[in-house]
């Protein structure tokens, strides 16, 4: 191993740029050559490859996005679009690639593989919606994003003695409605993996304006439906004003916590030494407070486990 790149692809999330630096800066204290790609497999196919050194990673760490920037690739897609992305890291020297994503990306780099390639991916999205890890890159950042904005909103509808819903991001994956919910105190928290009562939100919404709770906060993740429609029913039937706030892409932006920036330290320097020990087609993690590798086969099978505990307790938590 003596030249390795690496690539953010899909979704950007806060943490991608330390887990930038992580790699770049463990592979050339290890002796490496390190390149950088930009814009994800779009790039890769079309060359846009240069090589990093400590100053490339310089003043980064504490920032949002990614400097080597995202983007989709339909072309990689094709049997056509991955050789053609092979040929080019054969023409620049490239031995390893380190990618970062979700598991779109993560289905990519399993996909190089497969053709010689050497690929160990690091899972960057807010999502948190890879199994085999207990977190992923941004979750935490985007999750006290919420909090924050979630805060303000009970302000102002505590004032007018409102119904807020709120609609975060998260796919399928309802984990930053549930945890943002339990840590902002949200009265109900609407989740994919559980569904939704309209009737028994209209119900509990009821009961707490009797029970004299000057407003309602109610947690949407968008795998459930939209927030406008759901705002506009539950005032039709509660006769309760109702206001929703979509979120939206402000949850990816912004300077990654304290743990968002050590998660991606810890796993892009990891993932360099799995390249170096030649290993390949594998994913890096954490579970229990320790970094982990797995197949990255086995990791994108695992199915998707929702913390029903923690969601019944935030139930109870609410009343």
């Amino acid at each position: 191993m003596k030249t390795i790149a690496i690539l953010t692809s899909g979704g950007d999330a806060p943490g991608m740029n330390a887990a930038i630096r992580a790699v770049v800066r463990m592979g050339l204290s290890k002796g490496l050559r390190v390149m950088g790609v930009e814009r994800g497999y779009n790039g890769l196919i079309n060359g846009e490859i240069f090589e990093m050194n400590r100053n490339s990673v310089s003043d980064i760490i504490q920032k949002g996005g990614t400097i080597l920037k995202t983007a989709r690739c339909e072309e990689f897609k094709t049997e056509a679009g991955r050789e053609r992305a092979v040929n080019v890291l054969k023409v620049f020297g490239i031995d390893g690639l380190v990618v970062i994503g979700g598991d779109g990306s993560f289905t990519g780099a399993k996909l190089l593989s497969k053709l010689g390639v050497k690929t160990v991916g690091i899972p960057g999205t807010i999502d948190n919606d890879l199994s085999y890890t207990d977190y992923t890159l941004g979750f935490d950042t985007a999750l006290n994003t919420v909090l924050d904005a979630i805060n303000k909103l009970r302000d102002t509808s505590s004032s007018h003695e409102r119904v807020s819903i709120v609609e975060v991001m998260g796919r399928n994956c309802g984990d930053i409605a549930l945890f943002a919910g339990l840590a902002g105190g949200a009265e109900s928290i609407i989740v994919p993996e559980m569904g939704m009562d309209v009737d028994e939100l209209c119900k509990t919404i009821l009961e707490g304006k009797r029970n004299g709770k000057l407003h309602n906060l109610i947690l949407l993740a968008e795998g459930v439906g939209g927030a406008q429609k759901l705002a506009k029913h539950v005032e039709e039937v509660t006769g309760i004003e109702t206001r929703a706030t979509i979120l939206g892409h402000i949850q990816r932006g912004g300077s990654p916590t304290a743990f968002d920036r050590i998660l991606a330290s810890r796993l892009g320097a990891r993932a360099v030494e799995l390249l170096i020990e030649g290993k390949s087609s594998r994913v890096v993690g954490i579970r229990g407070g320790v970094i982990i590798d797995d197949d990255i086969d086995e990791a994108l099978a695992l199915p998707r486990k929702f913390d029903t505990n923690l969601y019944e307790i935030a139930k109870c938590l609410s009343y």
